[in-house]
């Protein structure tokens, strides 16, 4: 059934469509604005010289997050996507040279643990053990509950505190894991979110659960892919879509304090009865409500507010292929907790790095022309708050980059390289509207989590929502796009 009321969601990321979907699911009026000229958000598609890469998020962990939307109008999602899960989920390369292949099959988790320590393997069956417990609460329970005031979260503070999660990741794996490069492998998750494994809370310690209780998948195509199969559902159901709209202001009215209009640099308005925004909190509050009184959006004032690493990513193709690189690589430098502490703590500059690799072409070879190979490298930097000048450090680290590469896991990389460029955080900044440049927005701190992150509500002006990895319950896919249920249950509140 129809309903009168105006929905105007602002951002195409992940959360943002499936917001617009579950809003025109409830029978709103729904119009989705993007900046940028395709629909994803940091999902976007690069291409050169004949080699596609995806450009954001790689991994698909909890496909049922997007079932569940096309299943809102009866339709079945893969009719719309080509979904495969994949044996070997990363592959971990140690500087040194040691390695371990993480995949689906627990028995040979069991024994690669047991190539590095045998005592470890019974407290990885415990490790995962705690990590379903912790998923029945910080998943089940709260990733889709709206935390708009204390309360809520104070029910469940006894349950917190049994799992210990006001304990770090890195602290919670080392009470069951007691070989230092399985303490590194079982710890890394944070990273994938934006987190350090040492600060991050332990409550991130379920996705050893969500891992194994659903697989990690890949879309045929690239996440693109599915990008472009969420637009044509929400284009058969009526929503309507306009891209290259740069929002420059939320218009609330003085009298009511709720938003009214949400205006586009070339002069275009929307009338709105409820405003979603998909992006950046902090973006939105600093740029886009002049009229509203500065208040605080966390419980941190901003000075303290911390954000999540940033990324410098090196897209290249290769003129040969490297049949034995899995589809997901994990590459760990020599040094951990101080490389680590050296990024989002002291915020400086290394030499030294840590990596991931993506190799679509070890699943679809639609990623690059015959005989090649694509490439995705990321690797954690410090976020802009670090001063960095990126036009000066960019080439100078990816040449360190294929440098170690080609010495390691890509033989003679330095003559198979080609079509290659960056993204670094300022291009984050400048691309997607991040604060600091943060690959993740802020960071998935215990003291920024749940009702202590920026609210999905806006606590004064009552028509104004968020969706996104700067909100409740964070970064991630299975984050962002929870998100969307999140403000969808405040949302038809609010309306009625």
């Amino acid at each position: 059934m129809e309903n009168a009321k105006n929905i105007v969601v602002i951002g195409a990321g992940f959360g943002g469509m499936a917001s617009a979907l579950r809003a025109r699911a409830q029978g709103y009026d729904v119009t989705l604005v993007e900046r940028l000229p395709a629909l994803g958000g940091r999902a976007q598609t690069f291409e050169k010289a004949g080699f596609k890469h995806d450009a954001g998020p790689t991994v698909i962990t909890a496909p049922f997050l997007f079932e569940e939307l096309f299943a809102l109008f009866n339709k079945d999602a893969y009719a719309y996507y080509d979904q495969v899960a994949l044996d070997t989920w990363y592959e971990f390369i140690f500087e040194d040279g040691a390695r371990f292949k993480y995949t689906g099959d627990l028995e040979h988790t069991f024994a690669e643990i047991g190539k590095f320590s045998e005592a470890d393997v019974d407290g990885y069956k415990r490790l995962l053990g705690i990590s379903e417990e912790i998923f029945n609460i910080g998943f089940s329970q709260l990733a889709a509950k709206p935390f708009t005031s204390f309360f809520p979260m104070l029910k469940l503070v006894p349950q917190l505190i049994r799992l210990k999660s006001y304990k770090t990741v890195f602290a919670l794996v080392t009470k069951y894991i007691k070989n230092p490069y399985l303490q590194k492998i079982f710890s890394i998750h944070p990273l994938l979110v934006g987190g350090n494994p040492y600060s991050t809370t332990s409550i991130y310690t379920l996705i050893h659960y969500l891992e194994r209780r659903w697989g990690i998948h890949f879309i045929m195509g690239g996440t693109s892919s599915l990008v472009a199969a969420l637009e044509k559902l929400m284009l058969e159901e009526g929503i309507r879509i306009e891209k290259n709209f740069d929002t420059t202001s939320i218009t609330t009215n003085p009298a009511t304090g709720k938003a009214e209009f949400v205006e586009c640099a070339d002069g275009r308005r929307l009338s709105a009865d409820a405003v979603i925004f998909n992006g950046d909190p902090s973006y939105a509050y600093e740029n886009l409500f002049d009229d509203l009184p500065k208040r605080p959006k966390t419980m941190k004032p901003a000075a303290l507010t911390q954000y999540s690493m940033g990324l410098y990513v090196l897209y290249f193709g290769t003129t040969t292929q490297y049949p034995g690189v899995a589809h997901h690589t994990i590459w760990l430098g020599k040094r951990h907790e101080e490389l680590l502490h050296d990024i989002f703590d002291k915020k400086i500059e290394t030499q030294d790095f840590s990596l991931y690799i993506h190799r679509p072409t070890a699943t679809d070879p639609s990623f690059a022309p015959e005989g090649c190979d694509s490439f995705y490298v990321l690797c954690p930097v410090a976020n802009l708050q670090s001063g960095v000048d990126w036009e000066v450090e960019g080439k100078p680290l990816r040449d360190r980059i294929v440098k170690t590469l080609s010495a390691t896991m890509l033989p003679n990389l330095e003559e198979h390289i080609t079509a290659d460029f960056w993204m670094t955080p300022k291009d984050f900044e400048t691309d997607y509207k991040s604060k600091w440049g943060a690959g993740f927005s802020i960071a998935p701190l215990f003291s920024q989590s749940a009702y202590f992150r920026y609210k999905n509500q806006d606590p004064t002006c009552k028509n104004v929502f968020f969706v996104g990895a700067g909100t409740h319950p964070g970064a991630g896919l299975p984050g962002v796009v929870s998100s969307a249920k999140v403000t969808h249950t405040l949302l038809t509140g609010y309306l009625g």
